[in-house]
């Protein structure tokens, strides 16, 4: 359950710290320690609210994944739930969450579903001991910079994919497949919008609301996480409406495909119905009839039939019917 944990003093120094001890770290005035949990059970986390004094409601949502992405104040810490995203092999995209407490000197990870390890994060973080020793607000700015950036890879491997999808919509046949790859390409811009934007609020209230716990230097940092959650919406709103766009203009190519079969067949059941009515007329044996009786009858009703078909072949042919 534990995957890391990590006591920082000055942003430097990161070392591993015992459960047991953490109440006792925590005492120490220029010490924040950086715990990282994979799933933990209900027992375990009462263990660490204890350590860390953290709220009930907070960790009852923390032990339930599907929670809504949101960010909430219980006394001295901030309770933050994010998704995260993850390409997988097959092109889908497997949604999580994270789940964020933050106090003045404490930040604690809980990962659930699908999510890539934050390891990149604390490396990125201890590189920067100048920025690391404000606190836990700099190694906050890392994780969602990570998760955001993610959701942008996302979206630019989602935007190649449409380029193909769009080759195969822009046909005048129905192409199954290929309406079923927009609905289900639609409906992962629409996860990842809707996993981007409540960011973007969380980002803005971590700058306006909690300077204790993001000093003034680290708030362009995360205004910058808010610019890029505002980029990934706009990107992904574009892309579903490309996408319905293609899936309309397909449905408009299938139509006219299909009227232009319409009008052939019409034109040529036009052409069919003279023969049809000439031949059922010579074909009722009436004794008085034109040409019945004649040498010359029936070349001269076959080349009448022959020369009417011909001029509505003709005229339907100018038209574009045929």
């Amino acid at each position: 359950m534990i995957v890391n944990s990590r006591v920082y003093h000055a942003g430097r120094h990161g070392e591993e710290v015992d459960i047991d001890n953490i109440s006792e770290v925590l005492k120490e005035p220029d010490a924040f320690i950086w715990l990282g949990l994979l799933h933990p059970d209900a027992e375990f986390m009462h263990r660490i609210q204890k350590e860390f004094g953290l709220h009930d409601l907070a960790i009852e949502d923390a032990l339930t994944a599907h929670q809504r992405t949101k960010i909430e104040h219980y006394g001295d810490s901030v309770f933050i739930v994010v998704k995260t995203a993850r390409d997988a092999k097959d092109g889908t995209i497997h949604f999580g969450e994270t789940h964020i407490f933050i106090g003045k000197n404490f930040l604690i990870t809980v990962r659930h579903g699908a999510s890539d390890r934050y390891s990149s994060c604390r490396k990125r973080a201890e590189e920067n001991p100048d920025m690391l020793a404000m606190g836990p607000g700099y190694a906050l700015y890392c994780i969602l910079d990570f998760i955001v950036d993610n959701y942008a890879e996302l979206t630019m491997s989602l935007s190649g994919r449409i380029t193909d999808i769009e080759d195969a919509m822009f046909r005048s046949d129905f192409d199954k497949s290929a309406v079923q790859r927009v609905y289900v390409m639609r409906r992962h811009l629409l996860a990842l919008r809707n996993s981007a934007m409540p960011v973007v609020e969380i980002c803005n209230q971590l700058v306006r609301l909690h300077d204790e716990l993001i000093p003034k230097p680290l708030k362009a940092y995360i205004r910058d996480v808010e610019d890029h959650a505002s980029h990934v919406v706009s990107d992904a709103e574009d892309m579903r409406e490309m996408l319905t766009t293609a899936m309309q203009m397909n449905l408009a190519l299938v139509s006219v495909q299909q009227n232009e079969v319409g009008k052939k067949l019409a034109g040529w059941g036009a052409i069919l119905i003279v023969p049809t009515v000439m031949f059922s007329m010579y074909g009722m044996n009436f004794d008085h009839m034109p040409e019945l009786h004649t040498h010359y009858g029936y070349p001269v009703v076959v080349a009448c039939t022959f020369s009417l078909c011909t001029l509505l072949w003709w005229k339907l042919r100018r038209t574009g019917w045929l």
